[in-house]
């Protein structure tokens, strides 16, 4: 039980972008695992030109070796549906949830990285920035429990009816 008590997670997500490509990498690290997953993604179609990814530590034994069934996604194009697209490839194929759930954080950095212009444009003063950004997650549901500003309990969500299942994906306006 005392290795409970001594839990520690680290997980971060990182892009590059260029003319033709976006790279983007997700680490994790913490006390049972450690691995790293990166896509690239073709300008301007958005789909995944390659990925790779390494297991160094895990307690899955098994899945040490289950980096190659993330080539299945390759060619996925990161937007509306894509995660239930990932998970109908490599959903069964492997056991290892996290390297699922890290190759979809790759794809949302590529998303939040293209939203980025659009939050750029929200209103100097607070009150227009609430409305701009509550709006934003009301014309795309996807958004809600995306990242902690729009999760439930936040004042941007406050009224909203969230989603049926765990939301698809973000899509960049």
């Amino acid at each position: 039980m005392a290795h409970l008590l001594c839990f520690s997670r680290n997980r971060s997500t990182s892009v590059e972008i260029d003319e033709q490509t976006i790279r983007s990498s997700c680490r994790l690290q913490d006390t049972l695992t450690e691995a790293f997953v990166e896509i690239t993604v073709g300008l301007p179609d958005l789909d995944i030109t390659s990925i790779s990814g390494k297991l160094q530590r895990t307690y899955q034994e098994e899945c040490l070796d289950d980096t190659e069934y993330l080539q299945k996604a390759v060619g996925v194009r990161v937007g509306p549906g894509m995660v239930e697209i990932i998970k109908g490839l490599m959903g069964d194929h492997t056991d290892c949830e996290e390297l699922i759930f890290m190759l979809e954080e790759c794809c949302h950095g590529v998303i939040l990285t293209l939203t980025k212009k659009v939050l750029k444009k929200a209103p100097e003063d607070l009150e227009g920035r609430f409305e701009f950004f509550s709006k934003m997650v009301r014309d795309n549901i996807r958004l809600y429990n995306r990242c902690a500003a729009f999760a439930p309990g936040s004042r941007l969500v406050e009224g909203l009816e969230p989603p049926r299942q765990t939301p698809a994906s973000c899509s960049y306006p």
